[in-house]
């Protein structure tokens, strides 16, 4: 594969973590990713790893900024997560709080297929998608008999410029007549910290690797409410519909069985109450996907947004307390 000098900052924050000898140079391959970060796979003597480097500024239309210590508790997310569920994130190699960068492991993807890609060519396994749950509900279990975590994770700030405001808060602004709902939605999940929240559980973060789920870019990690984690993942199940209608079964059986197995893994709380937050704020995401600061690039046609629009917005005005009851929501605007 064709490689090329990492930037300078890549390089210089290797030296810092001491992967990269201080005379020494490298070879790489920038990776595609998120708005929030460069990423590149850098060919070290001893191996490749994945170079994480956090933007101060989001590629996103909108202005959207965030502070680069984020990687930092990435960083610890990481070593939270592998020691509540081994393999679940990739082995950290190092951190450099100076760039913002952090090393890792390099997964390739031919072991290491990205669950987006898969679900965008159809293939929905549900069994994956309990995989996901089992996993991230362990994550959550083991970190909420642990409050002590909580002081490794101050970043209700972070956390509300990347998630809260973007996404509930903006969508608020484009829907004045639901802000009081979306505010609610706000303040139940800043109320409700529990446990240590991955924030950003997407299918585009997660690799099916061969001995189950592995998780990527934990930089909004918080300790909050685990029931974001839980509607996050599930939203983009209820969107990938849109993108593949013709696996829209397969989708819906993949939301139903991560909701079931994540919901029996519940143990810090009784598992409704969970679950009836992540019920009510699952709406509120699916709007935010196409009236936040950060839409789905996948849900463009006027049609489809409307229809995202129709059913996020008629249960952000009556809510629910199940999953079950939104994903029945969902279904039959799907059937009109």
């Amino acid at each position: 594969m064709p490689t090329e000098p990492p930037p300078t900052e890549i390089l210089d924050a290797l030296r810092r973590m001491h992967l990269l000898d201080a005379a020494g140079t490298a070879a790489g391959e920038r990776l595609t990713g998120g708005v929030s970060s460069d990423i590149w796979r850098v060919d070290l003597p001893d191996g490749p790893v994945c170079v994480k480097r956090a933007l101060a500024k989001l590629r996103v239309a909108a202005e959207w900024r965030a502070p680069i210590e984020r990687n930092r508790y990435e960083a610890a997310w990481m070593q939270r997560a592998n020691a509540a569920v081994p393999g679940a994130a990739p082995a950290l190699r190092g951190q450099d709080p100076l760039s913002g960068a952090l090393a890792m492991d390099y997964l390739p993807a031919a072991d290491h297929p990205l669950w987006k890609t898969q679900l965008r060519d159809g293939r929905a396994d549900p069994a994956f998608a309990a995989q996901v749950a089992t996993s991230l509900v362990r994550i959550h279990a083991a970190t909420a008999a642990d409050p002590t975590t909580a002081a490794q994770f101050p970043t209700d700030t972070i956390f509300f410029d990347i998630r809260l405001e973007p996404y509930l808060l903006a969508t608020a602004r484009a829907h004045p007549d639901l802000a009081q709902s979306l505010i609610a939605l706000v303040l139940s999940t800043q109320r409700n910290k529990r446990a240590l929240v991955h924030g950003d559980v997407s299918p585009k973060n997660i690799l099916a690797g061969p001995h189950g789920p592995v998780f990527l870019d934990a930089e909004c990690a918080w300790w909050g409410d685990p029931a974001f984690d839980l509607a996050f993942c599930l939203n983009h199940l209820l969107l990938k519909c849109v993108w593949t209608p013709a696996a829209t079964s397969g989708f819906l059986a993949c939301f139903d069985a991560l909701a079931r197995a994540y919901v029996a893994g519940v143990t810090w709380e009784p598992p409704p109450e969970l679950e009836a937050r992540a019920a009510r704020l699952l709406p509120g995401l699916l709007l935010a996907r196409v009236d936040g600061k950060s839409p789905v690039e996948y849900i463009t046609e006027a049609a489809d947004q409307d229809r995202v629009r129709r059913t996020s917005r008629a249960l952000l005005r009556n809510p629910v307390d199940r999953l079950a009851d939104v994903r029945q929501a969902w279904s039959r605007e799907l059937a009109v």
